[in-house]
């Protein structure tokens, strides 16, 4: 075996132990990860993915130990919803996929090769229906994240509002206990209160 074949192998192994997370908070670091994903089994490496979009999930390549503690990641956060980090949407996972690595090695016996395709070209009719379904997806991309930032943004509020609401509640419940209004009620209706 020559040792490009080796080199592919071990990334293929890599790759089945490798899980694909993403929903992640903006705020998440790798010692984040490692953290919530530690309880699994060994964190070996993790890649976060940057995002140079606006301020929307990230998501990242997470190396564990075992094929099979992969796996057991992504089962549960599959099939439970699984907070890191404050966001306010479940992270989710999924297994790694061999274009998702930047520094994956060349399948052996595989060649590249690129030409110029010009208008007289068999093939430029080809090449321009790409270029425009590239064009389409990427306006169809930007428009769904732009839509996913606002329902997260819209989620935020009304959880941060609801968070607010119960402040204010137990708030008021610690200044009746406080302020002695709960015993002069509690006087006033012939009740005991007893502190244990």
């Amino acid at each position: 075996m020559s040792s490009t074949d080796e080199k592919y192998v071990e990334f293929q192994e890599k790759m089945k132990r490798t899980v694909y997370v993403y929903d992640l908070s903006p705020k998440v670091n790798n010692s984040v990860i490692r953290t919530a994903l530690g309880q699994f089994g060994d964190v070996i490496n993790i890649h976060i993915i940057p995002n140079y979009t606006e301020n929307i999930s990230q998501c990242a390549l997470v190396e564990m130990g075992t094929a099979k503690q992969a796996k057991c990641i992504i089962a549960e956060m599959t099939n439970y919803p699984f907070m890191m980090s404050g966001m306010p949407r479940p992270v989710r996972a999924s297994a790694a996929q061999e274009d998702m690595f930047v520094d994956r090695p060349r399948k052996p016996g595989r060649k590249l090769q690129c030409r110029l395709v010009g208008p007289n070209d068999p093939d430029f009719e080809k090449a321009t229906k790409l270029k425009e379904l590239a064009l389409k997806h990427h306006a169809e991309a930007s428009f769904l994240h732009k839509a996913v930032l606002e329902e997260e943004q819209k989620l935020a509020r009304k959880q941060g509002d609801a968070l607010d609401t119960n402040y204010g509640k137990y708030e008021q419940i610690e200044n009746v206990f406080g302020d002695g209004t709960l015993g002069r009620f509690a006087r006033r209706m012939g009740v005991r209160l007893a502190d244990d």
